[in-house]
């Protein structure tokens, strides 16, 4: 099916804070700052909001009650952390290795970026990356090309570290440049995130990956069955919170707004935003910025 200009997400759509419920506020923002270099940002008895200078990246909601949940079920694959260089990308990879080599779980040159595989005491997967410029990316029929060659991480640290970036790295910029969830299907996936939201597919990797973006980025979103085929809703759990996605102006709030109720799907349109669930209870926040 052809879709519309307007229905389509702007070319200006972007990812913005993730927000992640955690059972150990102490301990999981302690990780955030130490090991990815992270600066609180604000702090209540809520939770704590982490970034880099005035950018917020995470937002860790205080919800000790809550079940860790289990790796077959839907919800957070890995939340992705961009940065600009390659130097910063090194300087933040280097200081989640020391302070805890265990958390570290791949890495992998992805033809339109690098990347390095971390995950949080709480089992929120995290990838860390750099684009490489898109005039280098491969486009074929509408679709990105990617792969998963090995890039190894004591290689890339002695080519890119440097002092500089090290001292710098709390003041240097990162951004949320893709959100990865697990789900249990693509089809239905597909469905939700192209069909009704208004990305564009990307690429897909059979039935098993759906990658999906605004505006012609590699993916903003994706989403895969690797753990979770077949997962159904998921429960009140440890994990994701919610995902924030910026649109640039208000009139794409309601074009949205219009699309979520032709699917006949649930949300909440406060006229300044949008909340909505994915087909597994997924949170998605749409607000201007």
């Amino acid at each position: 099916m052809t879709m519309l200009k307007e229905d389509k997400l702007a070319a200006a759509t972007h990812m913005n804070a993730v927000q992640l419920k955690v059972g150990d506020m102490k301990m999981m923002s302690n990780y955030y700052q130490k090991a990815l270099g992270l600066e609180v940002l604000t702090e209540t008895a809520e939770g704590t909001v982490l970034g880099r200078g005035t950018q917020e990246l995470v937002n860790l909601h205080n919800a000790p009650g809550l079940q860790l949940p289990s790796r077959s079920e839907a919800g957070l694959f890995h939340t992705a952390l961009l940065f600009d260089t390659q130097a910063d990308l090194a300087a933040t990879v280097l200081s989640a290795a020391q302070f805890d080599q265990s958390t570290f779980v791949g890495s992998s040159d992805h033809l339109v970026s690098e990347a390095f595989y971390f995950t949080d005491p709480e089992g929120n997967g995290i990838e860390l990356y750099f684009d490489r410029p898109r005039e280098g990316w491969t486009w074929k029929n509408g679709e990105v090309a990617m792969d998963t060659i090995y890039l190894d991480p004591n290689a890339y640290l002695s080519a890119h570290l440097s002092e500089q970036a090290i001292a710098s790295q709390r003041s240097t910029a990162a951004d949320i440049g893709h959100v990865h969830l697990q789900v249990g299907d693509t089809a239905t996936a597909r469905a939700f995130y192209v069909n009704t939201l208004g990305f564009d597919e990307t690429t897909a990797l059979g039935d098993q990956a759906l990658f999906v973006s605004a505006g012609g980025y590699h993916h903003h979103m994706a989403m895969n069955v690797w753990n979770s085929r077949g997962a159904g809703p998921r429960k009140d759990t440890l994990g994701l919170g919610e995902v924030l996605i910026n649109v640039p102006t208000q009139e794409e709030i309601g074009k949205l707004s219009e699309r979520l109720s032709f699917a006949k799907v649930n949300h909440h349109h406060t006229g300044a935003e949008l909340r909505f669930n994915d087909p597994w209870n997924n949170q998605l926040h749409v607000a201007v910025g």
